[in-house]
């Protein structure tokens, strides 16, 4: 199946993971979550100052979880088995310990924006667009993402953003504070706005994770996560679920 997850060391001291499968929009599927779970505990060992998590190319971060793993036929436990790698996933980023930042190289859809969420600063480029739409086919963010949502902007706005399903631009996105900062086309490639970040010294970039996974209260958040992915699974059967699957699968 390959490498569909790439991991290398910059020379300045910063650690690049990149979603390796552009024919599929960069959809997550089962052997994506295992090998970035093997890329985490990798990149945990070497002294990077931060972890960036991007994708190749220039077109799209993420369309979110494989419907080829995550068909509309699985059951309720199923579903949580095939949703729970991804969820780990995230509790691996969230606990990471130096910060990682997502490089949003193109829109994020679904699983796209939780895996985003769970970073700890997003940088998007200029003209993307991002959504929660896990509610347009009947069921809720699968991989534990948002729940850290809630933790991340206002509550009544993440509520809104999941409950509409709505697709949101980067601009706007920065005003809600998902997005920290928007990057326009011509200076994306030249990274110039990573080099507060590498100016830092390794030490103080673990202290300033360990400094904000305490007051995001990432382990209760941890656990949030478990009864977020169990409630998704939850509704896999349901028939708007099917339905919506179906006709996703028809328009493809």
């Amino acid at each position: 199946m390959g490498e569909v997850i790439n991991y290398e060391i910059n020379d300045e001291g910063y650690g690049t993971i990149r979603l390796n499968r552009p024919e599929k929009q960069n959809a997550i599927s089962l052997h994506m979550a295992e090998q970035l779970q093997e890329k985490l505990v990798e990149a945990r060992e070497d002294n990077l100052k931060f972890l960036i998590l991007t994708g190749v190319e220039n077109r799209m971060f993420s369309a979110g979880g494989d419907l080829n793993d995550l068909h509309g036929e699985l059951s309720t436990g199923e579903a949580f088995a095939r949703l729970k790698p991804m969820m780990d996933v995230l509790q691996m980023v969230l606990h990471f310990p130096v910060p990682v930042i997502a490089l949003l190289n193109g829109d994020a859809l679904g699983g796209g924006c939780e895996l985003a969420t769970a970073c700890d600063i997003r940088i998007a480029k200029a003209n993307t667009k991002f959504g929660f739409i896990q509610s347009t086919i009947g069921i809720l963010p699968g991989w534990g993402g948002g729940t850290i949502l809630y933790k991340k902007v206002q509550p009544d706005f993440a509520l809104d953003w999941i409950a509409r399903g709505a697709i949101l631009d980067a601009c706007e996105l920065e005003e809600k504070g998902w997005i920290h900062h928007v990057i326009d086309d011509k200076d994306w490639d030249d990274a110039i706005y990573l080099e507060n970040y590498i100016a830092k010294s390794e030490e103080q970039m673990r202290l300033l994770k360990k400094q904000f996974t305490i007051n995001i209260a990432a382990d209760e958040l941890s656990r949030l996560m478990v009864e977020e992915v169990k409630s998704a699974a939850s509704l896999w059967e349901s028939e708007a679920h099917k339905q919506a699957i179906e006709k996703f699968s028809k328009k493809k």
